[in-house]
């Protein structure tokens, strides 16, 4: 089946203002041609949603010659996509890739409400990894073990939304406002010069700032607003925050390649040591209360078991180097 462009330009299909409802469509009616075809009914249907507007002429056209890419690409993900689109998953993968060759507008307002994996983010670390990077207004990025996230900018606005992990950020000057997203609120950093910590934790997002101010505001909390300051920081939810506080010493030691202690539970501090490394690394619970102080070097998890042993009354018991239980000494 052929799409009529009605003559369209190449100029005109290149526009990246079409809109991200607008580009799903496309790429539904791709994917269900892809599926089986459509009976007299359904091209129809796509006959005249094709017509009806001249954006929707533009994001088939467009939609076409990506799909027309994708089929020379040899990555799995391609090949599962474009060989099996009846498949749920595969139906995923492909709107996934489709979307993506889109363009970055239609791919970013499409993301949240297809529910695409932290592991296709624009910017991604690897457990135990720590990155840096330099955006493209010259802000600098640092990212901590299993962080992912998303950079849209243009030239209204920055946007970062972080999809998992943890980000240490200096803010360059730029006019455009620079906010950010996570899974319970959106943020806002006041000027050039901010610098500060964001990870996101299990239903909870924590800030810590650095330098600067960071403006935050919980999703479900209306109207509510709440501006960090320079050596403060805080724990928020959705509808919620808790009280702010000053920056611990912990905060950001990561990008120092420091896992940082004082007076920790031992769980709390091997679910920390846990961010670094692939596997099982549990704690008993006759030892979870114990308390341990210090700075560990974060570039040898090994090392820093090995080093509980001589400062706590505990044993590590390793079954293999992916299942690793610290239990009492006997």
């Amino acid at each position: 089946m052929n799409a009529r462009t009605n003559g369209l330009g190449a100029d005109s299909l290149n526009r990246p203002d079409i809109s991200p409802q607008v580009a799903e469509q496309a790429v539904n009616w791709l994917i269900e041609m892809q599926g089986g075809g459509l009976d007299s009914a359904r091209q129809q249907a796509w006959q005249l949603w094709l017509n009806s507007h001249s954006d929707h002429q533009r994001a088939w056209a467009h939609i076409q010659r990506v799909n027309q890419r994708l089929n020379g690409l040899s990555s799995p993900l391609a090949h599962a996509a474009i060989n099996a689109p009846t498949s749920s998953s595969r139906r995923q993968a492909l709107k996934l890739l489709l979307l993506l060759g889109a363009g970055s507008v239609a791919a970013w307002g499409v993301r949240d409400r297809i529910d695409l994996p932290p592991l296709l983010a624009d910017y991604r670390s690897r457990v135990g990894e720590r990155r840096k990077e330099a955006l493209a207004d010259g802000s600098q990025l640092q990212m901590n073990t299993a962080t992912a996230l998303d950079v849209q900018y243009d030239s209204q606005q920055r946007l970062i939304k972080l999809l998992e992990g943890e980000i240490l950020m200096t803010v360059a000057d730029d006019p455009r406002p620079l906010a950010l997203m996570t899974a319970e609120g959106s943020l806002r950093a006041i000027g050039g010069g901010a610098r500060f910590n964001l990870r996101q934790l299990a239903g909870r997002t924590q800030l810590a700032v650095f330098a600067g101010a960071v403006e935050l505001s919980p999703y479900d909390r209306h109207g509510a607003m709440l501006m960090v300051k320079s050596a403060q920081q805080v724990t928020f939810s959705r509808d919620a925050w808790d009280a702010v506080r000053p920056v611990d010493s912990a905060s950001g030691a990561w990008a120092d390649g420091m896992l940082v202690a004082a007076h920790m539970r031992l769980a709390d501090f091997l679910a920390e040591l846990s961010r670094y490394r692939r596997g099982r690394l549990n704690c008993d619970p006759k030892v979870a209360d114990l308390l341990i102080s210090g700075s560990y070097p974060l570039n040898d998890s090994e090392r820093i078991l090995d080093m509980l042993e001589v400062s706590l009354p505990v044993k590590v018991q390793r079954f293999t180097r992916y299942w690793v239980t610290v239990e009492k000494r006997v």
